[in-house]
């Protein structure tokens, strides 16, 4: 395989023939012969692209601005840039990030509805315009940081079926709309748009119904004060996996039907979205190492295949590293031991509790997990860990974060024409 890096980062190009799986095992042999036991994660993005292309297939009049925070790996913002997305960033250094890495400043949306002062105004210093906002204090201060910013409001819609809601933290009710927007009037800032977040892990597609519906009610307000109005963000939470409770597809479908009926293409209204864990969540793979264990049974009996013992693994990663997400309503985690092979129907599972590295009681993974029995040594692989994962790890009581690979095949590289440009891959 050959390998283009940089300091910030590092793309193995896949040889003829080869999978991310003789991948994985290849970097598993040789932290292993080495005594190396930091975790890894490896993103696929050739997944990251088939992510892309099923987007266009079912959303084809939104376009995606990724939401930089769900995972700011160089690669896979360089893959998203060279594919034509946009991109969400809520901070200085998001913006900075997606600067340094060839993004322009007219493909990124500040949607973060309340701002640092020094952040609206190094956004207005690097000439990102468009952001969003959702109170007339938030105006004020971008008055006074950045007057010529092109203006989103982002409005709180009901978000009750959704596993993650955010519409108690963020948005204007339509109760308050119309004050805001004669605040608006009132600093002579430009509102070009409504946006809003349905939470994340819908469980109930036409959820996006009534948020659509609520935005067109805000539209035409906003005209009424003379506004310009111009885009719809219809935010992020769109699921990646298949197996989702609803999936993307359904999700897309209503989207669809209601944007023809409310936004109509001939309204000439741009319409795009805030995905983040959609485009990566499956594309990475985590890879961890079992450094510990305990073996508890009830008092006098053996150890030795007994079906009651329940085992006790610690492994090199945990809540403080790439699971704390795993701490919310929605993950659906397996582990697979390595190396993969069919396990027999009839092989002996033990109830198992598995553990984090850290000296922390809150840094339990999972349990009442049922496996066969590991060793220390022993590598468990977790698929669906792209989202959340690497930007929410800590170094808490100095255990390394999990070391971060991106492959890619030949043929995707070379419809890519990723280059290297500006020290990036």
């Amino acid at each position: 395989m050959s390998v283009v890096s940089s300091e910030k980062c590092e793309v193995s190009i896949l040889d003829q023939g080869q999978t991310i799986s003789d991948f994985i095992n290849n970097t598993i042999e040789e932290l292993s012969s080495a005594g190396n036991e930091v975790p890894f994660s490896v993103g696929n993005l050739d997944t990251v692209v088939k992510q892309h292309l099923r987007w266009l297939h079912n959303l084809p009049r939104v376009k995606p601005f990724y939401a930089v925070k769900c995972n700011s790996t160089p690669a896979v913002i360089r893959t998203l840039s060279a594919l034509g997305t946009g991109f969400d960033c809520a901070s200085k250094n998001e913006i900075k990030l997606a600067l340094s890495l060839g993004v322009s400043p007219d493909k990124i949306i500040y949607a973060h509805p309340s701002k640092p002062q020094s952040h609206v105004r190094y956004a207005c210093m690097c000439g990102v315009t468009m952001m969003t906002f959702d109170s007339e204090i938030e105006l004020q201060k971008i008055s006074h940081c950045h007057p010529s910013a092109k203006l989103v409001l982002r409005i709180a819609v009901d978000d009750s079926k959704s596993l993650l809601r955010l519409s108690s933290k963020f948005g204007a009710t339509l109760s308050t709309v119309n004050k805001v927007l004669m605040c608006a009037k009132e600093l002579d800032l430009e509102v070009i748009g409504v946006s809003f977040h349905a939470g994340c892990i819908c469980t109930d597609a036409f959820t996006y119904r009534q948020a659509i519906k609520d935005a067109r009610h805000v539209f035409d307000i906003a005209n009424s004060w003379g506004f310009k109005m111009t885009l719809l963000d219809i935010g992020g939470g769109f699921p990646g996996r298949h197996d989702a409770r609803v999936t993307f597809e359904q999700i897309a479908e209503n989207i669809n039907v209601t944007l023809d009926e409310f936004f109509p293409s001939k309204s000439g209204v741009q319409i795009i979205a805030e995905p983040g864990q959609y485009f990566v969540d499956i594309a990475f793979t985590l890879a961890v190492t079992v450094i510990a264990k305990n073996i508890i049974v009830e008092e006098g009996d053996g150890e030795d295949d007994n079906p009651d013992k329940e085992i006790v693994y610690f492994i090199n990663d945990g809540i403080y590293g790439s699971m704390s997400d795993l701490q919310s309503p929605h993950p659906i985690i397996t582990f697979l031991p390595y190396p993969q092979k069919a396990v027999e129907s009839s092989e002996q599972r033990y109830k198992s509790v598995i553990w984090g590295p850290t000296c922390d009681s809150k840094d339990k993974v999972i349990d009442n997990y049922w496996l066969p029995e590991l060793y220390i040594g022993d590598w468990l692989l977790l698929d669906n860990m792209g989202a959340y994962t690497n930007s929410v790890a800590t170094d808490f009581n100095g255990f390394e974060r999990a070391k971060i690979y991106h492959v890619v095949t030949a043929d995707t590289w070379k419809t890519l024409n990723l280059k290297p440009a500006s020290g990036m891959i």
